[in-house]
């Protein structure tokens, strides 16, 4: 525009009769002078405050009806580079679509700066920096930003800001910062949606033509990294961490895509992350593995940077050698002697098949999608070729790409120059770290006696293919477009298919059971069973040669063993149902014994206990499991004395006698699949399997919260933070009737209580509602916030008074609607998503519901009415509460 500003219109059908609007302004952190750090992520606070056409309350009823959940911090944030707001609007409305870019305009140039609004974000942004981090995780980023950073611009304007700079704010001052950098030629408008590109065109002109830069415009300061020679060490320790991290970053200068070549580029780091990243991964999947997780990836980083990084998780400080020597040697492999020419063409493999989904499913694409790159280009210049440019052009090119040309970029990324190693460990293992010297030899160390990478998978998963079994029963629902077979060994199944997202099957089976057959002095052996099993392969196959085998396949399946149930879930690719179907029949009949696998789950256990002794976030979450479960034995905290009395022999022989009777299991597949082609694999690889006819099932252990009133406190760490959940709970008539008032009372809570929380000085509140049928019918209402320490019975008391007061009044008509708005727009959405249907499907089996009601979801809503959720919320929330506090050790 002739102003400056800048905006992006895209015509977009997903989802339908919706528009997502953005207002995108590049008033960062980074912009700060010292005496304004915070003052972006504040003015994003004052903009829910009020401004020239929306009072407070206007806008709170705007935002209300568009039937979201909006304010700052949840439609709003700042970063270091730039402040973002967010709309969702109806597209079918002229109105409502001019009426939210009113709104971006307002926010652009006319936010309020009330004295009294000002006064209140203070206190409560001031408090916020003053605590520092909430967690341990902001606390170790505090600690080693500095050093990644190199003591930029950067590293000194964490968006968060300083209590001592906030706490001198002025809406005179405030003011002026928004006037400087809230102006036209900073400022980019992004509308994409179900729209007519013409009119929101005018919508937008008509809106923001008038906004003016101020004279003189302030030039934009520009902020980089200086690289730094060599290597850095930071070591870093926080009391509630939970396990001890090693980190290398290798910084590089940033590469913006604005050229084909730009382009390929990107296409080979796809290429090179894919490989490594596998290599890593396979780390943590052999019996005695030096990592408990680890990652390695190529990608846009902080401060207007790229970096490699490549990093390891261990449960202890006394694995970290391990952990740094393994990780740094397959760094340091790649670098040396590049890839093997297998790895390649899997990885093109897969990078076609991605970006082949993805060009498929360009019609679908959310437009959150399109305003995310808009956002990007706005800010970075990033490219927006679109996504027939980018599949073009990794058709064309992607097999012109060369061995020596990724084993060059792999020699290029990974260097010792502008490189940072960082470890981060609980507190408490400080005296178990390394010194920096040590550290450096162990990454030197790592690449002594390295060979070349071997790639072999070639054994096929069965050599021989068992003997099908028949479908003896065939019957389809036309409305619901399922069918069901009933296969000669007594399994059920129940097939899906859809077209929602090309190439993709999920697969689910279930069976009653679970670690209830098991006794308390087995529970242990019985709990790690799956895990165990899964983690050792099957048949010939150990877990590193099974995930080489799949790992480019699409195929993931795993079985597992619940409370009440057994079973086995996960996914696979239509191009290779065949390797999922085989690998399910092989955890039914020859899952692996793996005495290592064992070992190493017995050890990362006993390093868990010995750790979690000393972990306010572990006792406190082993306190919550051991309340409500009425502390029963299984239920308390794991001890030495358990694990030692575990054994693999009793995990093995509980898993098989699980898996023995396939008769008693329902399997659910949803996806892209034909159902005549699919039902000769079901016949040979489901069909076959043993059935008993043993019509196993669960039993009732009657484990279930205390009834009543019930406090408990843990006094852990040290933390000004206190850590809350009040819990609702009791039995429960499991219906679609009773789930529906449940899902409302959960909504009713979230609405009015969200926002009123926050002004009561109580952060990051979560309400949580659950139900199930099995093993009895049980609920729980869950209600869990963070509040400053002393504020603790303050906070618990107004959220009972609150509660009370809904319990009294009922929810409003308003409140009600919007229930059925958001629920309504989610099942129209969902009814195109495989995974609502699987989950549906296979919920309605489980619980022996009517899957024909599944359709009818959205004509049920009405049901909800003010007076039906009242008495719910008088009915569930009543006298048996359970408060769980964490709070800090008493001096």
């Amino acid at each position: 525009m002739p102003n400056g500003l800048t905006y992006y219109i895209r015509p977009n059908g997903q989802p339908a009769k919706k528009a997502q609007l953005v207002l995108v302004s590049k008033a960062g952190s980074v912009i700060e002078t010292d005496a304004q750090r915070g003052m972006a992520n504040f003015i994003q606070y004052m903009a829910f405050k009020g401004t020239r056409d929306f009072s407070q309350s206007e806008m709170n009823a705007y935002l209300s009806k568009l039937g979201g959940r909006y304010g700052a911090d949840t439609s709003a944030f700042a970063s270091y580079d730039e402040t973002v707001y967010q709309l969702t609007v109806p597209a079918d409305s002229g109105k409502a679509l001019s009426t939210g870019l009113n709104l971006l305009a307002n926010w652009a140039s006319h936010i309020n700066f009330d004295e009294n609004a000002v006064n209140t974000t203070k206190a409560l942004l001031g408090a916020k920096a003053a605590a520092g981090g909430q967690t341990a995780e902001d606390r170790l980023m505090e600690q080693t930003l500095p050093v990644l950073l190199n003591n930029s611009q950067y590293a000194k304007r964490a968006p968060l800001g300083a209590a001592a700079a906030i706490n001198t704010f002025t809406a005179a001052s405030l003011k002026n910062f928004y006037t400087d950098w809230y102006r036209p030629d900073m400022i980019a408008v992004i509308v994409v949606g179900d729209i007519n590109p013409k009119q929101v065109e005018e919508m937008i002109k008509f809106s923001f033509s008038t906004l003016r830069n101020p004279t003189p415009a302030k030039p934009q300061p520009q902020f980089n990294v200086a690289p730094v020679a060599g290597t850095v060490v930071k070591f870093a320790t926080d009391k509630d961490f939970p396990y001890t991290l090693f980190q290398m970053l290798i910084k590089h200068p940033p590469a913006i895509t604005k050229t084909k070549a730009d382009l390929l580029r990107a296409v080979r780091i796809n290429l090179f992350n894919q490989i490594l990243n596998t290599r890593i991964t396979d780390l943590t999947k052999i019996p005695i593995r030096p990592i408990t997780y680890g990652q390695a990836s190529y990608a846009d980083f902080m401060g207007n940077q790229d970096a490699f990084s490549a990093l390891a998780v261990v449960n202890a400080a006394q694995g970290l050698e391990g952990a740094v020597k393994a990780i740094v040697g397959e760094t340091e492999q790649a670098r040396r002697f590049g890839f093997t020419l297998t790895e390649l063409e899997k990885a093109k493999q897969s990078a076609i098949a991605q970006i082949t989904n993805v060009y498929s499913a360009k019609a679908n694409k959310p437009s959150a999608n399109y305003t995310n790159e808009y956002d990007r280009h706005f800010i970075t210049r990033q490219g927006i070729p679109g996504i027939d440019y980018e599949y073009n052009t990794y058709i064309d090119n992607i097999g012109k790409i060369t061995l020596a040309e990724m084993n060059a970029l792999a020699a290029k990324i990974i260097t010792d120059q502008n490189r940072v190693l960082i470890v981060e460990a609980p507190e408490s293992q400080k005296a178990n770290l390394p010194t920096e010297q040590t550290l450096l030899k162990w990454v030197s160390d790592a690449g002594v006696g390295l060979k070349e990478y071997v790639d072999d998978n070639s054994i096929p998963l069965m050599s021989k293919l068992p003997e099908p079994g028949k479908a003896e029963s065939i019957k389809v629902d036309s409305i619901l477009q399922v069918t069901n077979l009933t296969l000669s060994n007594g399994m059920k199944v129940i097939l899906k298919p859809t077209k929602f997202t090309p190439n993709q099957v999920l697969v689910s089976g279930f069976a009653f059971g679970g670690t209830s057959l098991a006794s308390d002095a087995d529970f242990v052996s019985a709990n790690l069973a799956a895990s165990v099993i899964s983690n050792s392969g099957v048949a010939g196959y150990t877990q590193t040669q099974l995930v080489k085998k799949l790992r480019d396949k699409g195929v993931s399946v795993s079985p597992y063993i619940g409370d009440v149930t057994q079973g086995i879930s996960g996914y696979t690719t239509a191009d290779n149902f065949d390797d999922a179907m085989q690998l399910i029949h092989l955890y039914f009949t020859s899952p692996r014994k793996d005495a290592d696998v064992w070992k190493a789950y017995v050890n990362q256990a006993q390093t868990a206990l010995t750790q979690g002794a000393n972990e306010p976030g572990v006792v406190y979450q082993d306190t919550i499991v051991a309340v409500l479960n009425g502390y029963a034995p299984r239920f308390m905290p794991m001890t030495a004395a358990k694990l030692n009395a575990a054994s693999l022999d009793k995990a093995y022989n509980f898993y098989k006698a699980r898996f023995a009777d396939a008769g008693n299991f329902t399997f659910t597949l949803t996806g892209d699949f034909n159902t005549d082609a699919v039902i000769p694999y079901l016949e040979t690889y489901l069909g076959s399997l043993p059935g008993t006819n043993s019509k196993e099932t669960f039993k009732n252990l009657g484990i279930h919260p205390p009834t009543g009133q019930v406090t408990k406190t843990v006094y852990k760490g040290a933390s000004t933070r206190a850590t809350v959940q009040l819990v609702y709970s009791g039995k429960y008539d499991y219906s679609e009737a009773n789930n529906l008032q449940m899902d409302a009372l959960e909504e009713v809570l979230n609405i009015r209580l969200a926002d009123s929380l926050k002004d009561a000085s109580i952060l990051s509140p979560s309400i949580r509602v659950n139900y199930a049928k099995n093993p009895e019918g049980n609920y729980k209402v869950t209600i869990a916030f963070l509040t400053d320490v002393a504020n603790t019975d303050k906070a618990v008391e107004y959220i009972l008074t609150e509660i009370s007061k809904l319990k009294q009044t009922g929810p409003t008509e308003g409140e009600i609607k919007m229930f059925i708005l958001r629920q309504a727009r989610n099942i129209q959405g969902q009814y195109k998503q495989n995974t609502f249907w699987q989950a549906s499907l296979s919920t309605a089996a489980q619980n022996q519901q009517d899957p024909g009601k599944i359709l009818y979801r959205i004509q049920q809503l009405d049901q909800a009415t003010p007076q039906s959720v009242k008495a719910a919320l008088n009915k569930y929330l009543g006298s048996n509460l359970i408060k769980l506090i964490l709070l800090p050790e008493k001096n």
